[in-house]
Parts: structure tokens; sequence; C-alpha cells
């Protein structure tokens, strides 16, 4: 029997909610309004009075590649993508990032300092973000009513502050410690003048490098400690930029511990850090959640953002969405992971990884969450290495088509019903098969979403302050449901 949401027990009080899910069976944020009442479901029952982080935001990457591709693209469909992603009808993003210089989704190798040894800067420019990644910005700032984050992240200083001379590896000169932290106060000024305030920064992309591949600098966290301490954070204290975010690591989560230990040593270790970044590409299914605990007991009350993740090392599948739920893809630990943690390195399906991993994140003191290139090609680039990855848009500039494919949906569950300065909340969930997280906004309303890997439909009562409701999602499915 169907029918309208409604009470599961006569004893119980109506619950209000909407609901909206996306399926492997096709749906796409679609409103579900009629469910079966089944007996023996399991419930989730949700506690306000228990709270835990307040939300960042979410959102993605504004890459020179996606940007160059909006800008191949006809008025209407560029106008589409941005709409989806920064509108109130659409994904409503709210924090986002962006490289400084270059990095491997450029079209080139760039830097804003060009001239060797020009300790003072006075050669800065920021002409390389002209074209492409800074009216891409400008546009979504345009679209966006809430307005949203942003986080400008390096990958390397220009090779000749480096100690190797070269884009790739290598570390920061000392003697240029002083030039490099001036480099983030220009770019804060220079991105002003253009209209774009920056919130803040990663003080560099994966400080580990990247298997010497594309552009990289290295940093131990007594090196990066040092640099902030001492010279970043003075820097734009004294140039008024003491307001900007400084977040650390901005690597994989499964070596946070070294690295907050440090950072977080004393108050003076700490005082210009506001929080950490961490990335997801340990592991294809596992969220580490000792190593977040870990990290947030460090440093209670700063910040924990999920910066970056994608689908990597494939090439995106075109307007086939089973594939994205489809445990088809391979990761780079597939094929290069040490012997000892391939078992961290399985196939698995893309909108999985998207949603477990944040689900996990938001029930482990994760308070923002950032995806990779919003828009990329059907190669899976721009990319100057080759690297190819997926992005939850997918364009053949050639022929002016779009597609959205399910990683859209999934991030926009998120992004579009939990709203930054919500908090998290308590649950008690008696359905181990599903995953589920909630938050409170600051509107009041409470958005619960809930992730069923499972291959076969599943029923719960959903409780709260007496009251209930009866539910149910389908197999390989992810919901919000919004309590008003």
């Amino acid at each position: 029997m169907l029918i309208l949401i409604m009470s599961c027990s006569q004893k119980s009080s109506k619950l209000d909610v909407a609901v909206y899910e996306t399926s492997q069976a096709g749906n796409k944020l679609t409103t579900i309004s009629e469910f079966t009442l089944a007996e023996n479901a399991s419930v989730i029952k949700l506690d306000p009075s228990q709270k835990f982080q307040t939300i960042t935001g979410f959102g993605g990457a504004f890459t020179e590649s996606s940007a160059y591709l909006l800008n191949r693209l006809s008025k209407k469909n560029k106008d589409t993508i941005l709409e989806a992603y920064f509108s109130n009808d659409g994904a409503n993003y709210s924090l986002t990032r962006t490289h400084m210089n270059s990095c491997d989704f450029s079209l080139s190798q760039y830097s804003y300092s060009p001239v060797e040894d020009d300790m003072e800067l006075e050669h800065f420019t920021i002409k390389e973000d002209r074209d492409d990644l800074i009216p891409m910005i400008k546009d979504a700032m345009k679209i966006s009513k809430d307005g949203f984050k942003i986080f400008a992240s390096p990958w390397t200083a220009a090779p000749w502050m480096k100690d190797n001379k070269k884009w790739v590896g290598g570390k920061l000169l000392p003697k240029y410690y002083d030039t490099w932290a001036l480099f983030f106060s220009k770019y804060v000024d220079a991105y002003k003048e253009e209209g774009i305030d920056i919130w803040g920064f990663t003080v560099e992309n994966e400080p580990h490098g990247n298997g010497n591949n594309w552009e990289s600098m290295h940093y131990s966290p007594e090196e990066m400690t040092d640099f902030v301490q001492h010279h970043l954070g003075p820097k734009l204290e004294a140039d008024g930029h003491g307001d900007k975010i400084i977040l650390g690591y901005d690597q994989n989560r499964a070596g946070i511990k070294e690295w907050v230990d440090v950072m977080f040593k004393d108050e003076a270790s700490s005082k210009y850090y506001d929080g950490t970044a961490i990335h997801w590409y340990e592991s294809t299914y596992e969220v580490f959640p000792e190593a977040l605990q870990y990290a947030h007991k460090k440093a209670p009350n700063k910040y924990l953002i999920e910066t970056e993740g994608c689908i990597d090392s494939q090439v995106p599948e075109w307007k086939n969405d089973a594939w994205y739920w489809a445990k088809e893809s391979t990761d780079w630990g597939w094929d290069w992971a040490p012997e000892k943690d391939k078992y961290l390195h399985p196939k698995y399906a893309p909108v999985n990884r998207y949603a477990r991993d944040i689900i996990g994140c938001l029930n482990n003191w994760v308070d923002g969450w950032v995806d990779w290139n919003m828009v990329l090609d059907r190669q899976g680039g721009p990319n100057w290495f080759k690297n190819w990855c997926v992005a939850p848009v997918i364009v053949d500039p050639e022929k002016d088509e779009v597609y959205f494919t399910p990683l859209f949906y999934t991030m926009a569950h998120f992004s579009k019903y939990i709203r930054p300065k919500a908090q998290v909340i308590g649950i008690e969930n008696s359905a181990k098969e599903l995953q589920v997280t909630a938050a409170e906004n600051p509107d009041g309303s409470i958005a619960v979403v809930v992730f069923n890997e499972g291959k076969t439909k599943k029923n719960f009562k959903l409780q709260i302050g007496g009251k209930e409701t009866c539910i149910n999602i389908d197999a390989q499915a992810i919901q919000t449901i919004v309590i008003q």
C-alpha cells in the first residue's frame, strides 16, 4: 500500500519532511513523497541537543582547466553550469579552492613571479589568471546570492626559489622564505584589485610531493611550521591580512598525526595556524576516523577541512550514469601503491566513494569538504601532465555538450541542504547498512543525509523529539531529508 509521508505509529506525532533522492535507478535530486509503510523498520533517531562541529561549507575548485573549458562553450551552456553550481536553485556551493601559480590542471607551467631573484617581487603579476580563471570566479560571484569562501593553494614556488631549480619536487630555499611570504600577501592584494576577496590559504598542496610528476614543493612538518610561524603569519599580519585563514598540511589524512603534533605543539607554533587541510587519496573507501578524531582533539577550536578529492587516474565515462554507480573505477593506488597498502585501493563505485567519504568526514569532526575540478573534458583534462581525472560536470567543447554526472547530484545533497554555520548533531542509527549524518542549519531546519550502498531497498523510521515518519530509500541511493 502506498501512502503519503505519515507517522509510522498511531502513538507518535507526524513528522513533516521533504525528501530528495539520487539513485542508480535514475533519480537526480528527485522529490520523493510516497512511501511504503513497513513493519520492523530500522530507526534513525536525531538528537539536536548533541552538537558537534560548525560547518564551514561544501564546494569545488576553480582551476585553469575548468575555466578554459567554460570559455570554449556557448554562453548558454557556460551559464547553465555556473548556475547549477552556485545558484540557490542549484548546488549553492559555499566553500571553494583555487591554485596559486600553475598546477597539473593548468594548460602550461607558469608563476606569478617570473623574474629570477626578484626578492621584493616587483614583477609580481597574475596576468596568467585573467583570461580564464578570474572571469570564472567573478561569474560565479555574480550568480551566488549567499556568497562563497575561496581559499588558494600553491603547488610550488617558481623554480628559482627552490633548491633543485625545477617545477617538480625540491624545497624552498630558506633565503627565500620572506619572499615567498610576500608572495601570499601580494596575491591577496592582486585579487582584491580584481574584486575577489581571498578567505585564506593552504600553505602548500601535498607537501610530501606527488611522486615527482607535476608541480610540487616539499616540506617537513617542522619546515612548514617554521615558515608559518616566523614568516607567513607575521607577514600577512603586518600587511593588514591577519584575518586570512592559514591551513597547514594539505595531504592525505592517514598521515595527519605527525603534522598536527608539530603544528599544534604549543601556543607559539599554533598561533598563525587556523586549522588543518586534508585529502582523501590514501584509500578509496577508508575514512581514517581515528586520524580525524586525533586531529580534532589536538586542535578542537580550529578548522579541519577536506580540501581536495576526486576520482583520480581515470578517464571519465561520457553520459553513462551506470558507470558512476558500478565498482569499475581504479585509482592511482591500484597500480602504484606499495604491496602492503594495496588493500586500501580496491575497485570502487565513484558515487559510493563520494557519499561514504563526506558522511564519514562529517561524523568525525570535518567541517568543510571541497571537491577538485568543477569541469573537465571527455578525456579528463586538460592536464599538461596527462593526469586524467573525473569531475562532476564533463563537457565536450567541440560539440558544445554538457554532462552532469551522478557525482554532481551527490555533491549537491550536501552543499545545497547543509549550509554554512550549520551544526552537526547527534544520531542513533540502528540501520547498520545505512550511512547517516545530520546537521541543524542556522534557520532551524535539519538536513539528514542517508546513503544506501546496498542493492536492496531499505526502510527506516526517522525520529526526533517524539515525532517520526517512515521512509524508504531505494537501492544504491542517497537521500537528503529536510525537516523544517
